[in-house]
Order: structure tokens, then sequence, then C-alpha cells
């Protein structure tokens, strides 16, 4: 584990406060309610959380991607939307533009989405295209100084509250992913814009999944993110980092479930002893003990290395592959520690159950990330 810098330290132990003290008590709340309460909002926008990652010159916080992990690890021991809905911001939405975008487009958006006063989102997935992100149909056509984006993407997190989205369309069928797709801002109200249904999924849906349609929609040039044609490029970057945060979130949950299911154990009576006595149960909280600590060395050594401006694609799937299978343990592993009393709608083991299943999936399902890894491996 790497030594945090002091002001690392200090937005840890502040990020721990607000989940103890503002988070955890509330995670019924947001459970039930299928929405995050404008007062954690304006709390998360007050403490900077929507800026991590954007440099001072921005009006972020300019930690980088090691600082976005501490936080995110800290986020992830409390109730998943409150990572959701700060992550578009400093990671798949946005970071797009700080990567590749124009010193005019960053000027325009990074401090308002720093700020929080703009969510972002990033529209990819197709229905057609999940997995095989290349195979969008989503079009885009020069016509004069603007692009005409014509096409609908799904399952785009979200999409419903998002004020702008980074969207990627084919602008050459021929070449598509080998300098055939771009990436273009998109802000809500362009014309032909329009927000399909909520998809609603086996989660909590605090944060929601939305279905959006391009028909004829207008755009200018200057929202071309890169070089026409370069979008793959773009995503990829940008996807690299957030394999890696969503490892600091399987390592916060897996702690927390861990923090749940140590304390249950030496509470819960069966045989006239705690079940901590037990031997199959003191195995299941080595095994999730043992997990986390080799999840933090990689989480951290990864963050480093993409801070110093290495390209890491095997390390980022190493990542994601290996925390979020973790973390899908560690939530087994709690539930069965807890019993029937896990299972219930009221224990927090329940909700982390089901949304940790999702971390195989999103942002490249864990069969991708072997893809990844196997080619970055034989092309040495």
């Amino acid at each position: 584990m790497i030594e945090l810098s002091e002001e690392l330290k200090m937005v840890r132990e502040q990020t721990r406060r607000f989940v103890d003290r503002e988070a955890i008590p509330r995670e019924m709340e947001l459970e039930e309610a299928d929405a995050v309460p404008p007062d954690i909002v304006a709390k998360l926008r007050e403490l900077g959380y929507f800026g991590i990652k954007t440099p001072e010159k921005y009006g972020g916080l300019g930690l980088g991607l090691v600082g976005y992990c501490v936080v995110q690890r800290e986020f992830g021991r409390t109730h998943p939307a409150i990572n959701l809905i700060i992550s578009g911001n400093n990671s798949i939405g946005a970071m797009g533009i700080l990567n590749d975008g124009t010193e005019e487009q960053k000027q325009k958006y990074l401090p308002r989405l720093a700020k929080g006063e703009l969510i972002a989102a990033l529209a990819l997935t197709e229905p057609d295209a999940g997995s095989d992100a290349a195979a969008i149909s989503t079009h885009a056509e020069k016509k004069g100084d603007r692009w005409i984006i014509n096409g609908m993407k799904h399952f785009i997190t979200r999409g419903n509250i998002a004020d702008i989205y980074t969207v990627m369309a084919v602008t050459d069928k021929e070449k598509r992913a080998r300098g055939g797709i771009t990436a273009f801002i998109v802000e809500k109200d362009a014309p032909g814009l329009v927000v399909g249904n909520l998809q609603r999924s086996m989660g909590s849906d605090t944060v929601g999944q939305a279905e959006i349609f391009f028909e004829d929609c207008e755009i200018p040039e200057e929202n071309v993110i890169g070089e026409v044609g370069r979008g793959f490029r773009v995503v990829m970057k940008v996807l690299e980092d957030g394999r890696i945060g969503q490892g600091a979130r399987a390592l916060g949950a897996a702690e927390r479930l861990l923090e749940l299911s140590t304390d249950w154990a030496k509470q819960r009576m069966q045989f006239g002893k705690p079940i901590s006595e037990r031997q199959a149960i003191q195995w299941m909280l080595v095994d999730m003990a043992r997990d986390i600590y080799a999840t933090e060395c990689m989480v951290f050594d990864a963050a480093t290395l993409k801070d110093a401006g290495e390209r890491i694609p095997r390390k980022a799937s190493i990542v994601k592959l290996f925390a979020s299978e973790m973390a899908f343990r560690a939530a087994d592993s709690a539930l069965q520690i807890h019993g029937g009393t896990g299972y219930m709608k009221e224990s927090p083991v329940e909700f982390f159950f089901r949304e940790l299943r999702l971390l195989r999936i999103i942002e490249g399902t864990n069969e991708i990330q072997r893809l990844v890894i196997s080619r970055e491996i034989l092309k040495e």
C-alpha cells in the first residue's frame, strides 16, 4: 500500500466521517426512495466530490486517480448511489473532455462539472453493442458546420439526470474502431435528443439507467472530443481509469461487509456459543481479509502508475476483474454468515449482494477484461 500524502489522509478522514455520519444511517432511506436526497447531493457539491480528479485550474480538487480511489473506497462502504452520482463527473462521463478535449471545451464544461452544477454521462452502450463496443450503430454525419447524430443508446447510467453526454457515434462505417468512431459532447437540450424509458434493474435504481434517442440531433463541430475518427481511443483511456475506480469501490464494499460480518459473528449465538468461534466462520472472515489486502495493493499500485502518466490497460483490467469478483465473494460470504437476517431487505448485506453483482458487467464485462489481459500478455 502506498503512503498517502497528508492532503489525501485528510480527504480520506473527511470522507469516512461523511459516510459514517450521513450516508450509512440513511441507507434504507435511499433504498426505499429510489433517489439520492437533495441535501446529500448538496453536501457532495459543497465538499468538492464532483471534481476530485479535475485540476484546480478548472475548479476541481486536482487529486488525481489516487485521490479518486481514496474517495471511491470510502464511498464504497455505503449505498452505491453515492458513488454513482459523482462518478460520471470524475470518470467515464466527463474525463474524455479532460484527457482529449480542446482548451475551449475544458473552460466551458469542467468548472461546472467540478462544482456539480452539471451531471455527466457516457452514452456508449446500445442494444446490439455491449461488450462489442465497436459494433455501435449510432452514426453521425457532417453537414456544413454541424454534425447530425442518429441512433439509440440504452443502459445509460445517469441518463435521465445528465446535463451533458459523451456520445460515441460511427463517422466512417468502413473503419469503425480503427478510425471511424468519434466522441461528441451533446448537451441535454440539443435539438433531437430525447430521453426515453427508465430501465428498471435488480439493483436499487436510486441512480437510474435510461434510453437515449438521437433523432437528427444537431451539434456544432466544436463539440467533437479529440480528432474525428479517434473516439475509440478517447473512450478506452477513460475506461482504463474507470476500471481502477471500480476496483476501489469494490474494495470499500468488501471492507464494510467484513466489518458487518465480524460484528455479527461475535454477537450471534448458536449452540451456546458465538458463531465466531466456529472454524467455518473464521475461515470465511480470513478469506475476505486476504482478498481485501490483495485488492488494496492492486488498486493503489495501478492508480499511482496511471497518475504518473503510464498507459496500463493490462493492470487496469486485472484490477477490475479481481476486485469485482472478490467483492461478490465477500457479499456471498457475508450473506452466509448472517443467514436469514442477511437475506432480509432491512439488512445492508442484502443490497450489497444485489449491487455488487453489477460490477462484473459494467465498464467491460469480466470476460472482456480477460480478453484484454490475454492480448496484453501475448503482445509481450
